[in-house]
């Protein structure tokens, strides 16, 4: 007989593999496991935007298009999209801005989805929906 013997080996096989660590949160996690493929994350900005914020996300997102661009089908979408951030942002009149902002950050995740650029792209859109509110 063998009394208090469990099968940790078969408890522990139980489960996908996977275990997230960190704060879900946070724009980094660990990820630790077996067979893991397509695995995404994005990251949010959260807390306060400015403008110098909103113009180095919009320089490093132009240099992603160039870099990606012999495999990009929108990329010249994409650079009028980044023309037109710029253009707002000299723009004298909020309630013109903020419409032209918010355009953008709604538009710019759908066309970076799937590609080389949707980590910019979208860390771009989220930035701008901070700032304009």
């Amino acid at each position: 007989m063998n009394f208090g013997r469990g099968r940790r080996e078969e408890e522990q096989g139980r489960g996908s593999g996977i275990s997230i660590g960190g704060n879900n949160n946070a724009p980094n996690q660990n990820v630790v496991g077996q067979n893991i493929s397509h695995v995404y994350q994005s990251a949010s900005v959260q807390g306060a935007v400015d403008i110098e914020t909103v113009r180095g996300l919009l320089t490093s997102f132009r240099t992603d298009v160039e870099q990606n661009e012999a495999g990009l089908a929108n990329a010249t979408v994409l650079r009028a999209l980044a023309d037109s951030v710029d253009t707002s942002l000299t723009l004298s009149d909020p309630q013109a801005q903020v419409g032209a902002l918010r355009g953008v950050a709604q538009a710019l995740p759908a066309l970076v989805a799937g590609t080389a650029v949707q980590q910019g792209g979208q860390a771009l859109a989220n930035a701008l929906s901070s700032w304009v509110g």
